[in-house]
């Protein structure tokens, strides 16, 4: 249990009282990190059945339940903090497109292996480093869903960084669609470190770190291994956004009907 979490008799310390527009500052926030796994979650499900050897079928679709586990926590524990009365499944699955607050970069579409595992990489590494920060919240309950989703995101890590290096320094066929995977999503990675006065709230209140050094965090891991890869990094143009502020692009909808049929099909079905 990180020590933020943990009172002076080794009992877990109670969420802090928050006044209402830290509390509306850390729901924004808890549907950004949930909506994202969320989303990446299902476009990883869709590779169930078809990744190109049977150890990667169950490796991609072992990380798809990770982060939809991990989002389940997180849209839950934004249900709870609102007040609304909307637990994880309503968030998930009774909201419209635009009131999702997930990056552009994980609603793509799946496209071929090399470009599903550069994405993972990308991001899996931002996450690692924003879940190492959110694990010493003063938020005792968000401080141990991240204590246990960097566990399995440091997995997440190694896996996909692991095929970014043999796709990128294999045949000229893996180099070609690896680089052409890197070149498509380099312009969606900024939107993973934009803050704003959510942001700024929040770490006032020690309910989240400063976001600040993730992106260079990031930047040095990702270069580390791309250049294992052979692969050459993208000039840093202008970077897409507006998946924070519910603009989305047309994918994630077509996504959404997909995933959310069930639900709006036959409201309050439970498993």
């Amino acid at each position: 249990m990180p020590r933020s979490a943990t009172s002076a008799v080794g009992r877990p310390a109670p969420p802090p009282e928050l006044d209402e527009a830290t509390r509306a500052a850390l729901v924004a926030h808890l549907l950004r990190l949930g909506d994202d796994r969320l989303v990446l979650g299902h476009r990883l499900s869709e590779w169930c059945g078809h990744a190109p050897i049977l150890e990667e079928d169950i490796a991609l679709a072992n990380i798809a339940l990770d982060l939809v586990g991990q989002a389940a926590l997180l849209l839950d524990l934004a249900g709870t903090t609102e007040h609304m009365g909307r637990d994880g499944d309503a968030l998930a699955y009774l909201r419209e497109a635009i009131d999702y607050r997930n990056v552009l970069l994980v609603e793509l579409p799946k496209g071929d292996f090399a470009l599903t595992i550069m994405r993972q990489f990308l991001f899996s590494v931002a996450a690692y480093y924003q879940l190492e920060g959110l694990a010493t919240s003063a938020h005792s309950d968000l401080a141990g869903i991240a204590a246990k989703a960097l566990k399995e995101t440091r997995y997440h890590v190694r896996h996909a960084g692991e095929w970014v290096i043999k796709l990128g320094d294999g045949t000229p066929e893996s180099h070609r669609r690896a680089q052409a995977a890197l070149d498509a999503l380099w312009r969606f990675t900024g939107e993973m470190f934009l803050t704003d006065d959510v942001d700024g709230r929040l770490v006032g209140a020690g309910l989240i770190p400063d976001p600040g050094p993730v992106e260079a965090q990031w930047r040095a891991q990702v270069t580390g291994v791309l250049e294992r890869a052979t692969l050459t990094i993208p000039p840093t143009g202008y970077m897409q956004r507006g998946g924070r502020q519910g603009r989305h692009t047309e994918h994630l909808g077509v996504m959404l009907a997909e995933m959310q049929i069930l639900q709006r099909s036959f409201p309050g079905a439970k498993w």
